[in-house]
Formats: structure tokens, C-alpha cells, sequence
């Protein structure tokens, strides 16, 4: 189930609590004693950022699909949100050992950056930092960015989310995943009716079936997934899937998905249709298509994002993994006056940068 350990970090007391739950979350993705290391050092060196320079914040860490389809093990996903000051200098910040904190463990971004299987960071000063560190799976050569290859099998496009539970739940309702079946990649994102368990079953029987049937366009995978969850509550469920050969996104919902897509003209809302996979499925399922090219971007999410997000206008950001750009647009749609009312999950579709730059 979509197991989520999600932290908040207001002071040094929940540093130990985000490395124990690095740890949990690499014993149950079958990593090994080496990755369960350096998972903790850099759940605790981003826990410890949080206290010691954004003035607090929030560690959400994630199991996710491997980068290799070779590898068995998940990936443990750590993810670092505050709204603090932010970094000013980033280059100088992801410098190995760079530390301004005397109490620091001394290990800094830059260690992060270089122990990590994939790492990628986003700061604005004044709007705050987020910092996705992947751990499992295969490793880059030294020095690469993991700009150049999350989430896809290929050069060419990459994907990547974040899902958290409502008030700090050990089980989110919300899923997503991305599978590869030649030149498609389809991304999906389902949320389990309600929240807890119940619903994270639902999600993860969606995962599961779509892992099962990676080369089906959307309407059928829809058709399958439907099949798959009649033994659970059910769930809305969105599919996007790129051709990369011929240039095509389509993409077709069942329920309260939202989907925007980013197009030289602005952002365009996808419209899913209504009804539930698993329960109450539609007699036809309309499938939208739009043409992909290198200034697109995709975010799906589920409706545990405030109806009224706003989609980011940073040039810059959208160049960043699609897991940060995930992160910040969740740490951007929220606040303390307007709380988290259900488990929530964004999942990005974006192309690979064509320079392969970090």
C-alpha cells in the first residue's frame, strides 16, 4: 500500500525521527545495508537544513518505482519542504562539505547531491526550498545530475510525484506511478475513495494493474483498472500517455483528477469524466489528446490539492526534476490557513532537458 512517512520538522527533537523513518522506509523497499546508510545521512542532513536554516518545515519520504527496470528494490524518495528564507547562492550551497551551521554535521547539499542515486534542488529567497533525494537502484557516474534521467527509461521525458496522507497518516489513498511500454510512457494517478488504508488498498491494486498492462492505450487501461478494484472501495483515476515517437499525449479520467497541461499558449485544463473505477464506470471514456514537445509540462493531481493552485510561473523550475516541481506546486497550493483536508498527490510529466545541464 502507499505506505508514507511524513515529518513535520520544527526543531531538533524530529531530526532522529525523519533518519528512523529513512530507515523503516528502506527496510520495507528491500534496500541494503550500504543504501539504508546513506539514506539516513541524507534524511538527517535535510531534516537538519530544516531546523537550522529555513526555521522548520517538512520531510515527506515516499517509496517509489525504480530507476532501472532491472532493479527489484524500490527507491526510498526523501523530500524536503519549507517556506524559510531560501538559498541564495545554490552553486556555492551544493558545493561538497559547504556548511554555515557550526552544529552541522558537516556533510552539507553537496554530500547529499554526491551520495545519492538521484538529487535535484529548488530555492527562491524568500519563497522557501524544496530537495528531493532519490536512494536505490542504479547508481550515476560520479558527478552526473539526476536532472538528466529520473523517473523515465529514456532521455527523452521524465516523470516523478510526491503523495502525503491526511494529518500525517502512515497510509496515503493517493498513488502514482509511471510505466514504459516501448516509445509510451504513461503516467497514472489514483485516489482511493476516502483516506487511510481502505483507500490505499484501491490505489495500489491501480498501480499494480497498470504495471500488468503497460502497453494498453488510456481508455483501456481504465477498462482493466475497473476490473482490478470492484474488490475495493473504488477510486478516480487519471492516465496520461506520451508516444514519444509520434509526438501525441492522450490522456482520460474517471473521476475527480485534475490534469493541466502546459502549452506555449498557457496552461490547459484536461477534463476528466465522472464516475468511479471500480464501482460506477462511464459506458465511454472521451480521451483528450495534445500535441508534446519540449516546452510542455504535465501535472496531474489529486483533489486533495486546493481547487484553486496555482500552476508556476518559474521558467526555471520547470527545468528541475519533475518530483521537485511536484513538491513545490503541493508546498505552494497549502498553508496554515488553509490546511490539508485529504491525502494528497501530484505527478509530473516533463521532458528531459536537451543539453543534459544540472
Amino acid at each position: 500500500m502507499s505506505r508514507v512517512w511524513d515529518i513535520p520538522v520544527q526543531d531538533s527533537t524530529r531530526v532522529r525521527d525523519v533518519r528512523v523513518a529513512a530507515e523503516a522506509a528502506c527496510a520495507l523497499g528491500g534496500l541494503d545495508a550500504h543504501a539504508t546508510a546513506v539514506a539516513a545521512l541524507v534524511a538527517t542532513e535535510l531534516a537538519t537544513n530544516l531546523v537550522k536554516h529555513a526555521g522548520g518545515g517538512r520531510v515527506v519520504i515516499n517509496l517509489v518505482d525504480p530507476v532501472s527496470p532491472a532493479d527489484d528494490a524500490l527507491c526510498v524518495q526523501i523530500t524536503s519542504l519549507d517556506h524559510g528564507p531560501g538559498i541564495a547562492d545554490v552553486a556555492a550551497a551544493l558545493r561538497d562539505g559547504a556548511t554555515t551551521a557550526r552544529s552541522s554535521l558537516g556533510a552539507g547539499l553537496g554530500t547529499c547531491l554526491r551520495v545519492s542515486h538521484g538529487f535535484d534542488l529548488h530555492s527562491r529567497p524568500g519563497r522557501g526550498t524544496v530537495a528531493v533525494a532519490r536512494v536505490g537502484g542504479e547508481r550515476l557516474p560520479r558527478g552526473a545530475s539526476s536532472r538528466s534521467r529520473p523517473g523515465s527509461r529514456r532521455p527523452g521525458v521524465r516523470a516523478g510525484g510526491v503523495t502525503v496522507p491526511l494529518a500525517h497518516a502512515e497510509h496515503s489513498g493517493d498513488a502514482c506511478t509511471a510505466v514504459r511500454s516501448g516509445s509510451r510512457i504513461t503516467l497514472m494517478l489514483a485516489d482511493g475513495l476516502g483516506h487511510g488504508s481502505k483507500a490505499a488498498q484501491a490505489s495500489t491494486a491501480a498501480v499494480e494493474a497498470l504495471r500488468r498492462s503497460p502497453d494498453l492505450l488510456p481508455a483501456e487501461i481504465l477498462r482493466r483498472l475497473h476490473t482490478a478494484l470492484r474488490t475495493t472501495r473504488g477510486a478516480a483515476v487519471g492516465v496520461a500517455q506520451l508516444d514519444e515517437d509520434t509526438g501525441r499525449l492522450s490522456f482520460a479520467g474517471v473521476g475527480n483528477i485534475g490534469a493541466r497541461l502546459r502549452t506555449a499558449d498557457g496552461w490547459q485544463h484536461l477534463v476528466s469524466h465522472p464516475g468511479i473505477v471500480g464501482a460506477h464506470f462511464p459506458a465511454t471514456v472521451p480521451v483528450r489528446g495534445a500535441a508534446w514537445g519540449p516546452d510542455r509540462l504535465l501535472v496531474l493531481h489529486s483533489d486533495g490539492l486546493p481547487s484553486r493552485w496555482a500552476p508556476p510561473n518559474d521558467p526555471e523550475l520547470l527545468t528541475h526534476d519533475p518530483a521537485v516541481v511536484a513538491a513545490v506546486i503541493l508546498r505552494d497550493a497549502g498553508s496554515a490557513a488553509r490546511p490539508e483536508r485529504d491525502d494528497a498527490c501530484v505527478a509530473v510529466l516533463a521532458p528531459a532537458p536537451s543539453d543534459g545541464s544540472p
